[in-house]
């Protein structure tokens, strides 16, 4: 031989990925290229996070109309002191008037965050100020997310009787 290498012919058992390749006097099918991958990468990664994208949007943007009676209390004493009602009506008015945001508390230990729907937002405190440390029923856009409930109030009453 003069020095030239033998060929050897491509089998049938041989995956085709792309023309064959000269490594160490073999011919081996190349893989495809990492160009090839990252495209299809992230083209499954884009379709991925549109879809979730898309599920979130549907999940936690939509709200339901909701009527709630509780207490309205300082956000503080909610969590902190594990209330179930306000101590009294002029603690709740102190806590909200130092800048504690006024919440609403159900029998049941839920809390709804009154909140705006306007951009920019607005406080709710000066709406509820008249209702600190009392029972109410709040009509409104009920929206949640990660386990917190917030609420557009569009009606507010004195619950006193209920």
């Amino acid at each position: 031989m003069t020095g030239k290498r033998s060929t050897l012919h491509r089998t049938s058992r041989v995956p085709r990925f792309s023309e064959p390749t000269l490594i160490h006097s073999h011919y081996c099918p190349t893989s495809p290229t990492p160009l090839n991958f990252l495209e299809t990468w992230r083209s499954f990664v884009k379709s991925l996070f549109a879809a979730l994208a898309l599920f979130a949007l549907t999940t936690s943007l939509t709200a339901e109309d909701k009527t709630v009676t509780g207490w309205v209390l300082d956000s503080a004493c909610a969590f902190t002191k594990g209330l179930s009602k306000p101590i009294s009506r002029d603690c709740a008015l102190a806590c909200a008037r130092k800048g504690s945001q006024l919440v609403i508390l159900q029998n049941d230990g839920t809390i709804y965050w009154p909140i705006s729907d306007q951009t920019p937002a607005e406080g709710q405190n000066q709406r509820l100020l008249p209702f600190a440390g009392k029972r109410v029923t709040v009509t409104g856009k009920l929206y949640t997310r990660g386990g917190s409930n917030a609420l557009v109030i569009e009606k507010i009453a004195d619950a006193a009787g209920q």
